[in-house]
């Protein structure tokens, strides 16, 4: 999603800095982001360079604006798995991908990149995945993020289960590179 225009929609610049398309219409109706109504219309547009002081001025990664990638955050505290995620949904796939491998790393890094998808090792040493899906979910500047749990050890009971606790989807470990790219777009197209 690279933008060879001028000024944007809500809905590019929700996507841009992923959050919902109702969040930038705030900003725009406070007057925080600065942009123009359709005559005759209640349609905004914000005009890119609007949009980049915005996104400069509260810290929103200007990856987004730049790349138009997909922004996947991996955390594990396998090293392994997460290097190799790393290396194969960057090469293969062509995402922007970083790695955490513990769940305070997680809230940091989710505030600083804002992605739009999280492949998140529900079973790591230092937090609760459940709890991780939670706060992602309670905050309205990720409010579009996708979750993705991963795991080696459930049942598929309990990976059907993950639905209701905020999970967009499930991959059982060990998984082949295709099945996460496929669960990455699924979520994602949720968003789009």
């Amino acid at each position: 999603m690279t933008f060879d225009k001028d000024v944007l929609t809500t809905g590019e610049v929700a996507k841009i800095c992923n959050v919902a398309p109702r969040t930038v219409s705030k900003w725009f109706d406070s007057g925080q982001l600065k942009g123009y109504r359709i005559p005759g219309s209640k349609d905004r547009r914000i005009p890119v360079n609007n949009l980049m002081q915005f996104m400069k001025a509260h810290g929103i990664p200007l990856d987004g604006i730049h790349s138009g990638k997909t922004r996947v955050l991996v955390v594990d505290d396998e090293k392994d798995v997460t290097d190799i995620l790393k290396k194969l949904l960057t090469e293969q796939a062509d995402y922007e991908v970083r790695t955490v491998a513990s769940a305070f790393e997680a809230g940091v890094e989710c505030e600083r990149f804002r992605p739009h998808v999280i492949l998140l090792d529900i079973h790591l040493a230092d937090g609760d995945a459940t709890h991780i899906a939670s706060i992602v979910q309670q905050n309205d500047d990720l409010a579009m993020t996708r979750i993705i749990a991963m795991s080696g050890k459930l049942t598929d009971g309990q990976a059907f289960s993950l639905r209701a606790k905020g999970f967009e989807g499930f991959l059982k470990k060990p998984f082949q590179v295709r099945q996460v790219v496929q669960a990455i777009e699924k979520a994602n197209a949720l968003v789009a």
